[in-house]
């Protein structure tokens, strides 16, 4: 169940002292409505929003492009392209009434995701490229930030995918780049501005 890992995560928040908000909404199949309700309830819940990460991704394997079920490929296009924009749509009125707000898109090494197989993925990937570079433009003279994070490897159920555990010996817990996520997300991420950080860790 997808459930899982958000109510893990809930509980160590809840456990720092704060009261999370949890919200599980299917970015496969959540409508720009759906997105406009979730804004609506953060603002109504927490009063407002001050940051956007753009993590969740879905990918199911590498696949042939003359292999590639045309229903597969489009799911995976817009979970990692399209419902990001919506989210980001829905939420930017929300971000611009605060002093400082940031966007970030967790994206992957275009090296690595433009060789052979790695199809809808490897395009969406590409693809947000031009959507923070767009974005970024957009916003520039306001309160909003735009920007991407680049990781290196990280052992996630989604890389396991694509890697064994042999060959990607370098891949590093993913909770090692969590500094990285709240820096870029901070007023410290204004230097990160418009652009594509890759931190070492």
């Amino acid at each position: 169940c997808h459930l899982r890992p958000l109510e893990r995560v809930y509980d160590v928040v809840a456990a720092l002292g704060a009261e999370p908000l949890l919200y599980p909404l299917d970015l496969a199949g959540a409508t720009p409505d759906d997105y406009a309700t979730l804004a609506q309830r953060l603002r109504t819940e927490l009063g407002g929003l001050h940051g956007l990460l753009h993590c969740a991704a879905d990918f199911a394997g590498l696949t042939p492009a003359e292999l590639a079920a045309p229903a597969d490929f489009a799911r995976t296009l817009h979970v990692n392209l399209t419902a990001r924009a919506w989210l980001t749509q829905a939420c930017l009125p929300l971000l611009r009434q605060q002093h400082d707000a940031a966007v970030v898109f967790v994206v992957d090494d275009p090296a690595r995701v433009g060789q052979a197989y790695w199809g809808a993925y490897g395009a969406a990937q590409y693809a947000q490229r031009g959507l923070i570079a767009s974005m970024h433009h957009e916003t520039a003279a306001g309160p909003v930030r735009v920007s991407g994070l680049q990781p290196g490897p990280m052992r996630t159920a989604l890389r396991a995918r694509a890697f064994t555990h042999h060959e990607d010996s370098d891949a590093v817990d993913a909770a090692r780049y969590a500094p990285a996520c709240v820096s870029v997300l901070s007023a410290a991420g204004a230097t990160q501005r418009g652009a594509i950080w890759s931190p070492s860790v």
